[in-house]
């Protein structure tokens, strides 16, 4: 027995240096990032305009560089949290944001706001009917868990379904717009950075912050449902409660993020694989190192979409396929053994 509780803490404690050195990676990669772009500012200069409150440096970090970083980090960090709470209570490594329709919702919340409020619309007005209808997406969604007798796979269907449906209204209210609300309605859901400055980091830092503890919290109980609904309530586990709770919380993350960069639909769904394939299920570890993965991919993205064609800029939402999709495969070859 002592034996096991020492190789149990050895796990425990190899997962959390994981934890530790990930973090110290992304300050490292936050750094390096700060110090490019399209200006020519090096790493000393850019570094020393964080402490500098003139010049031009100081312009070009605090509002455009650093933004950026901070925000890729935010919309990471709560992607990956929410794809891997979803892939949870649904038991269904397909599950995330994007599978689930609460992307498309967002995309359709924000086409609706830019073809029918044309003219007067602002950026919070498209992000709020982003958010309205990613959570009309979630709540759908728990609606149809609701149902007697309904699974988790008739969930992961219901919200394929959901996800067509809103693609197609989307779809539809492109035909019906002028080719400057398209061209609008294109860029917001190739998922960008651009847009985003303090009062937009502040609101998506509010729900992220707010719903993560509360999920971390519930980790033991996530742990228990991966056994299967009955094993769980014959453990005292709630699974209605559990699964509402979750659902609603990963809603709320992915809709605070999205609805001000865009439909950026990969991270919630590789990110936790990616995470789980290196520390194992253990949701107490794996929750806040998938936000970790997330925020990574997303900064590592947008520092290459923003410096690889300089002065252009790519979105971050396609550069994310272009550098998670070879990453994710070639994890899956390597990694041979059942991990899921």
């Amino acid at each position: 027995m002592q034996d096991i509780c020492e190789q149990y803490k050895g796990l425990a404690g190899r997962k959390l240096c994981f934890i530790i050195v990930f973090v110290a990676l992304l300050l490292g990669m936050s750094l390096v990032a700060l110090s490019l772009g399209a200006s020519s500012l090096g790493f000393r200069e850019s570094f020393a305009a964080l402490f500098d409150d003139s010049g031009t440096a100081h312009a070009i970090v605090w509002k455009l560089r650093l933004p950026r970083i901070i925000m890729a980090i935010l919309v990471g960090c709560g992607l990956g949290f929410a794809g891997t709470v979803f892939q949870a209570i649904l038991k269904n490594p397909l599950a995330s944001p994007y599978t689930l329709g609460i992307a498309s919702g967002a995309g359709f919340g924000a086409v609706i706001a830019i073809v029918f409020c044309a003219g007067f619309h602002t950026q919070y007005l498209v992000a709020g009917s982003a958010f309205f209808f990613a959570l009309v997406s979630s709540f759908l969604i728990l609606g149809i868990s609701r149902l007697k007798g309904c699974t988790t796979e008739t969930m992961i269907l219901a919200g394929i379904a959901i996800m067509f449906l809103f693609s197609a209204l989307s779809s539809l209210l492109q035909y019906m717009g002028t080719m400057e609300q398209v061209h609008e309605i294109v860029f917001w859901f190739f998922g960008s950075l651009s847009k985003v400055g303090w009062k937009e980091i502040a609101l998506a830092a509010v729900m992220v912050c707010l719903p993560c503890p509360i999920l971390i919290r519930l980790s033991w109980d996530l742990n228990l449902l991966s056994a299967g609904d009955e094993s769980a309530k014959a453990l005292g586990v709630n699974v209605e409660r559990i699964r509402i709770t979750g659902i609603v919380l990963a809603s709320l993350i992915t809709a605070g993020v999205i609805c001000f960069t865009g439909v950026i639909g990969f991270i919630g769904l590789v990110a936790p694989h990616i995470t789980r394939m290196i520390i194992g299920g253990d949701h107490r570890f794996l929750l806040p190192a998938s936000g970790l993965v997330g925020g990574a991919v997303v900064l590592t993205a947008d520092t290459v979409g923003r410096t690889l064609w300089s002065p252009q800029v790519i979105p971050v939402g396609i550069v994310t396929s272009f550098i998670g999709v070879p990453f994710f495969l070639y994890l899956l070859m390597k990694k041979r053994k059942e991990y899921w």
